[in-house]
């Protein structure tokens, strides 16, 4: 997916995070295929940048422009479709449900990747084969993270937007989630966007940008 911003501020946001922003209020664009990390400290709006592509956030100035279409026309219908096989996020917050197990909130992606691991496959790479019918509720947050990524990555899509996964991981793991994710994302000749809060990870970027 080409993604192009032009001139975008969220709403609100001050004058001066525009100013020394390699994103906001600039003429932008993502290369199809191409991996970018997108780096900030906390509150310069890493995920609202994730929700607005994402269309789940309308509240800005500019214009985004998504393989050739404004994303401001795109009506509900066009982005269920989207967020159905198209665009991938792993919400910073995770969005799992405490109370089912690890398998279970995985399983609650209809839509399976072609183009990717078995689930088990994915969770034995990942170090969390036998937490698969654990209860989220009592998973620690790391381990949370790499389940929450096993369901993002799980999914079709062309656009793959990772928000700060690995921020609980130790260098171990983070390493192991960064060999499936470049294998997955390369697989599905996908657009990949990352937020860190300044981190380098171990993946073969081909633009970093600073927030």
């Amino acid at each position: 997916m080409l993604i192009e911003l032009k001139n975008v501020a969220p709403k609100p946001i001050p004058k001066e995070m525009i100013e020394h922003s390699e994103v906001w209020g600039t003429d932008l664009k993502i290369e199809p295929n191409s991996f970018t990390l997108i780096s900030a400290h906390s509150g310069k709006g890493k995920s609202t940048l994730f929700h607005l592509l994402y269309g789940i956030r309308q509240d800005y100035t500019g214009e985004i422009i998504i393989d050739g279409q404004n994303i401001h026309k795109k009506n509900t219908d066009d982005w269920t479709q989207s967020r159905g096989d198209k665009i991938a996020l792993l919400f910073q917050e995770l969005k799992l449900f405490p109370l089912l197990t690890a398998q279970e909130n995985i399983n609650l992606i209809p839509q399976v990747n072609s183009h990717s691991p078995s689930i088990e496959e994915m969770a034995d790479r990942l170090g969390m084969k036998d937490f698969l019918t654990q209860k989220v509720a009592n998973l620690s947050y790391g381990q949370r993270q790499r389940i929450a990524l096993i369901r993002a990555l799980r999914k079709p899509f062309q656009l793959l937007l990772l928000d700060e996964p690995f921020s609980h991981l130790d260098q171990e793991n983070e390493e192991r989630a960064c060999s499936l994710i470049e294998e997955v994302a390369r697989a599905n000749k996908a657009t990949f966007l990352l937020t860190s809060l300044g981190q380098n990870p171990p993946l073969s970027f081909d633009r970093i940008l600073s927030l």
